[in-house]
This record gives C-alpha cells, sequence and structure tokens, in this order.
C-alpha cells in the first residue's frame, strides 16, 4: 500500500516537469504544422491563406532542396569518416602509456567545449582566410599559391570545420572502450606471433564495434542539423554548394521571409531526422544484442 502511494506521490510531484517539456515540445511543432499549411509571408502579415500541401510540393521540388539534401549526406557522411578513423587512431594511441598522458588527454578533448560559432570564426579568420590565414602564410612560404578554402571548396572546409568539433567526442567514447579491452588477451595474441595489423582488425576493432555505432548515432542526429558553422563561413555558398537543410530551412523562413515554405521544410527535416534516428537505433539495438 505504502509503495502504490510512493509512486502516485512521485508522478504527482514530476507531472509538473513532464508537462512543461511537453508543453515545450509540441506547441512549437503544432504551430510549425499549422503554418506549413499556409500562405504565409512575413512582408505581408495578416494575408494568411490555407494552401493544403502546395508549401510541401513546392519545397520538396525547389531545384535547392536536392543540392541540399545532398549537401547534408555529404557533410554527415564526411564528418562520421574522419571522425571514427581518426577517432580510433587517438584512442589507441591515448591508451599508450607515457608522460603528461592526463594533459594530453585533456588538449584532444579541449575542441569538443568550444562554440560553434566561436570554432567557426577561429577557422574562417585564423587558418582559412586567403590573405592572412595561417595555411596562406605555409603556402607562401612553400613557394605556393594561398588557396581559398571557403570559395572554392567550401563544403569540404565545412566538414574539416565540424570534423574538428566532433573528433575529441569520438576520442573519448573510442577511448573509454579501449580501455575495457583485455590486455591478456591481446598479449597471449602477440606471444602467438599475430601481428600488429593483425591483432587490430581482428581483437581490437571487433571490440569498439558497440562504441563506433554509438559515435556514429550520436553524431548523426546531431550532424543533420548543422548550421552555425555555415552561416559564419559561407552562408551556403557559393550558390548552394555548401546549403544543407537546416540552412535551407533558415534562407526559406527569414531570408526569403516565406514562413509557410520554411515551415514545411521545417517539417520535412524533421520526418528525415526521424528516420535516420529510427534506423540506427534498431542498428545499435542489433549490434548490443550481438
Amino acid at each position: 500500500m505504502a509503495t502504490a502511494h510512493s509512486k502516485t506521490a512521485a508522478r504527482f510531484m514530476i507531472s509538473p516537469a513532464v508537462v512543461l517539456l511537453l508543453a515545450w515540445m509540441i506547441v512549437p511543432l503544432a504551430m510549425t504544422i499549422y503554418f506549413s499549411f499556409l500562405r504565409y509571408s512575413l512582408l505581408s502579415p495578416g494575408e494568411e491563406t490555407f494552401t493544403g500541401w502546395d508549401n510541401y510540393t513546392y519545397f520538396l521540388t525547389d531545384p535547392a532542396f536536392v543540392a541540399a539534401f545532398t549537401n547534408t549526406i555529404i557533410l554527415v557522411v564526411g564528418v562520421l569518416l574522419i571522425t571514427v578513423i581518426l577517432g580510433i587512431a587517438l584512442a589507441i594511441l591515448l591508451d599508450q602509456p607515457m608522460w603528461g598522458q592526463g594533459i594530453v588527454r585533456i588538449l584532444v578533448i579541449a575542441p569538443f567545449f568550444v562554440m560553434p560559432t566561436v570554432s567557426a570564426l577561429v577557422w574562417k579568420n585564423m587558418f582559412m582566410d586567403p590573405v592572412n590565414g595561417l595555411f596562406a602564410h605555409a603556402a607562401k612560404a612553400l613557394g605556393l599559391q594561398p588557396f581559398e578554402f571557403l570559395s572554392h571548396a567550401p563544403l569540404a572546409s565545412i566538414i574539416l570545420i565540424v570534423s574538428w568539433q566532433w573528433l575529441p567526442f569520438a576520442t573519448l567514447i573510442l577511448l573509454t572502450a579501449m580501455q575495457s579491452l583485455d590486455q591478456e588477451q591481446l598479449e597471449a595474441s602477440e606471444m602467438d606471433g599475430a601481428s600488429k595489423w593483425s591483432r587490430f582488425y581482428y581483437i581490437v576493432l571487433p571490440h569498439l564495434s558497440r562504441a563506433i555505432t554509438v559515435v556514429i548515432l550520436i553524431q548523426t542526429i546531431f550532424l543533420l542539423s548543422v548550421f552555425a558553422e555555415i552561416l559564419v563561413t559561407t552562408n551556403g555558398g557559393p550558390g548552394t554548394a555548401s546549403t544543407n537543410i537546416t540552412y535551407l530551412v533558415y534562407a526559406q523562413s527569414l531570408l526569403q521571409f516565406d514562413v509557410g515554405g520554411g515551415s514545411a521544410g521545417g517539417i520535412i527535416a524533421v520526418i528525415l531526422a526521424n528516420i535516420v534516428a529510427i534506423f540506427l537505433m534498431r542498428m545499435i539495438g542489433k549490434n548490443l544484442e550481438a
């Protein structure tokens, strides 16, 4: 009887927080769905008209959507490849005994705590600037012509910046997994004559598979909504060369003042993100059961 009373009291106490959280999520989503069915321009407030699925049709058939969708996939895959591969390498390196190991680990993890806007500004002005950037000075010192990263390779530049931010996260997760690896197993395989590559491929990599899956799952969810780095560095350009779906929704809503079209794009982005999340959750579930 006391247990049932305690459960009721606990539910009553957390109910305000749950209601507030649901309102925080559901109200904006409901308003976005409502606006997505209207022709609603910020330039003519009060003149909204119901358009049905027209906003969705327009957004999906817009050539910019195809480019943005492609760029989003390339961005996510590119960052995942860089962070997972380098994360495994750094995790193995940091797992080795070395002088100042704690300081090195802190320095490797530090970029993850830098705000995306600040990170993008640093890369844009201190590294990639074709006149005063460090890359430009290095090119001139080697007798080469400075390369304009943000103009000639905008999407690759965004991938580089975002990878630098997320590499510490992947390294931290993979390093934690590395520290749980049975060292006796590695020593036994070494005594049996296994090469370093064989030990990595048949022992280390399978041991890291679950951690890699977790990294892919979490990073993918966040990488689908990369925005600040694009806004600060390239503004989605040149043209739509570095525009992803998130930036396209922003441009549609606030640069073209089309709240209806931007809301439809936002709903489409949410649906795509949920499809990816469900697929990845099933993948990680199967991996954990294995």
